[in-house]
């Protein structure tokens, strides 16, 4: 057994596998920025319940008795942990180096793209937990589901031979990883430029061992053209040549109904996009035997992701959802979502990152001008910001003043306390309000605090 210390450890990829590893018999042991800022308690709470021992970012627990030091992209050099780490010559590995390491030991099915893998990663491993294959699922997301007596987890270990991961592209990582069933979601602008993306996402599936799950709705995916011997590909469109096909799709209250290939299914979950990532998900099981039938009568408990349009509460008949949505595509998916069940919508968005807002910004503000009506009004926070050496020659206002000169209500509010206020002031029953944004923890207990103030007479 090894000791590991996981610098970032709050980071929800990194706290499934810090998990993984202290259940496996490892000592693990690690630090968070987040803590020391009394933010993540959830986190921290379960991390230290199954006794992963936690310290201040100050560079004080970093010893040479450390067998690894396991960073993540979130985390930067001048980071106190991370410099006594290389003073010390300790053995440094990334998050997704640990990651592919864990994979190889295992029967592996690896979800990749820009938007829904997270979610399709969950459904993959309850569909298997709830069909008696004994998974282990190492996600980026908390499901809303209990396994094995663990509520609320990032983790699944029911098994020894089939392991699902959430594969990352956002910083190269997927790069490391060469699975035998590969599920590819979509493939839109994120991260990094549309051209590398492809390329990291082509090579990823022709490194792949057995099967592929393939979204032919999606121009992107098509363009990539992969030739493999087993593609299993899904449309909620009803094209013919998919083998998944959903079809008579209806959305009502908390569910959604469809057609697939002849079976009528209900998911406990709302939009379009959940679809599509049931369909990646029943996709990827049928490469392992599991029917159609089988996967969706398992998806009928599936409760979701958090964040992933996670209902916070109803004050006064006013729907208020948290939502992880951060780049053009996740963001019309999600307010696409609730349209149907909204008289309007308050859409409060934060963006996760002064680099991804520059690389989106024009097609952030054309999805925008599209999908934007007299149902929806969008509100921006300033751009989340933790620290570190970054280039802030963007804002929140480059994206509102055009949107405003299209004739779109869109504003830019400096503060949280002031959007309350704003809220307090124009919703009544039937509305949405949308609280979307990736990496800040803090804006679950925003969209909380929402809740709580309309519900105040």
């Amino acid at each position: 057994m090894a000791t590991f210390f996981f610098c970032g450890i709050g980071g929800i990829g990194m706290s499934a596998i810090a998990l993984y590893l202290k259940k496996m018999g490892h000592t693990v042991l690690g630090s968070d920025r987040s803590f020391d800022q009394n933010q993540n308690s959830a986190i921290k709470a379960n991390l230290k319940q199954a006794g992963i021992v936690l310290f201040p970012q100050n560079g004080t627990s970093i010893s040479p008795y450390i067998d690894t030091f396991v960073v993540s992209s979130a985390v930067e050099d001048h980071i106190p942990d991370v410099q006594k780490a290389k003073e010390l010559q300790l053995n440094i590995k990334t998050r997704a180096e640990i990651l592919a390491d864990i994979l190889e030991k295992y029967f592996s099915i690896a979800v990749a793209g820009t938007s829904g893998k997270t979610t399709t990663t969950a459904m993959i491993g309850h569909i298997l937990f709830k069909n008696n294959k004994h998974p282990i699922m190492i996600n980026g997301g908390i499901s809303q589901n209990t396994y094995l007596g663990n509520p609320s987890s990032n983790l699944i270990l029911d098994g020894d031979e089939i392991c699902v991961i959430e594969a990352d592209e956002s910083d190269g990582s997927i790069d490391r990883y060469t699975p035998d069933i590969a599920v590819l979601t979509n493939v839109s602008l994120d991260h990094k430029p549309l051209n590398e993306v492809k390329s990291l996402f082509y090579n990823f599936l022709n490194r792949t061992r057995k099967g592929i799950v393939l979204n032919i709705d999606d121009p992107n995916s098509l363009e990539l053209n992969i030739d493999h011997p087993n593609i299993i590909t899904f449309s909620i469109s009803g094209d013919e040549k998919a083998t998944l096909k959903a079809t008579d799709i209806v959305q009502q209250d908390a569910t959604v109904s469809f057609n697939l290939n002849g079976m009528e299914t209900t998911l406990p979950l709302i939009g379009k996009h959940n679809i599509e990532n049931a369909l990646a998900a029943i996709g990827a099981c049928l490469h392992l035997g599991v029917s159609i039938a089988e996967s969706i009568t398992a998806l009928q408990s599936f409760l979701g992701v958090q964040r992933r349009l996670t209902l916070i509460g109803k004050p006064n008949g006013i729907c208020i959802f948290d939502d992880y949505a951060h780049n053009p595509a996740k963001l019309k998916a999600t307010l696409s979502a609730v349209k149907p069940s909204s008289k309007r919508i308050f859409a409060i968005y934060q963006p996760h990152g002064f680099g991804p807002l520059r690389l989106m910004k024009d097609e952030l503000i054309q999805t925008l001008t599209d999908i934007l009506d007299d149902q929806i009004e969008w509100i921006m926070l300033p751009v989340f910001y933790v620290g570190g050496t970054v280039q802030k020659d963007i804002s929140s206002t480059d994206i509102i003043i055009p949107l405003q000169q299209k004739g779109k209500r869109a504003v830019e509010i400096k503060t949280r306390e002031e959007v309350l206020a704003y809220l307090k002031k124009r919703t009544c029953p039937g509305d949405t309000v949308l609280v979307m944004g990736a990496r800040d923890p803090s804006l679950t207990t925003f969209a909380q605090q929402i809740s709580e103030k309309l519900q105040e007479e």
